[in-house]
């Protein structure tokens, strides 16, 4: 029988570096939709030989809304916090893209921007975690429609 030492029966682990690039979404209104782009890239030298997985932590006053791409993700922390998992196999020089749309709270201030969100990559392969994560930023616009007279 195999023994948990035997290297045949261990996942190879591959020299990856995976890195978060930062991508603010596009601006919303309160009570509005946008959709963060968690976009992640491998800087190699290997293709990635585990799973990994994306963390996106929202903004308060931030809630996310499926359906995501991947299809895996789910929200978890009162939709606060988004959990993506990408297959193994992203080679060198590409991305990945998790796809998080979010709802404004109606009460958030406009104009202004919601700091405070996070992107992040965990994987076991990485050799640097230097780079694995990136704040952003949602600008918050005020509404085009009509206003109540004052």
């Amino acid at each position: 029988s195999a023994s948990a030492a035997d290297p045949a029966s261990a996942v190879q682990s591959s020299d990856s570096d995976l890195f978060v690039i930062r991508m603010d979404p596009d601006a919303a209104t309160p009570g509005g939709t946008t959709t963060v782009h968690a976009f992640v890239g491998n800087l190699g030298p290997d293709t990635t030989a585990s799973p990994f997985t994306v963390v996106v932590t929202l903004p308060a006053g931030v809630t996310a809304e499926g359906p995501y791409v991947p299809e895996n993700c789910y929200a978890f922390q009162e939709g606060h916090r988004v959990r993506c998992t990408f297959p193994a196999g992203l080679a060198p020089y590409r991305s990945a893209t998790a796809l998080v749309p979010v709802r404004l709270a109606a009460t958030v201030p406009a104009p202004g921007t919601l700091t405070g969100g996070w992107v992040a990559v965990r994987s076991p392969d990485d050799c640097d975690e230097e780079n694995n994560k990136q704040p952003f930023e949602i600008p918050v616009v005020e509404s085009t429609g009509p206003r109540p007279a004052v």
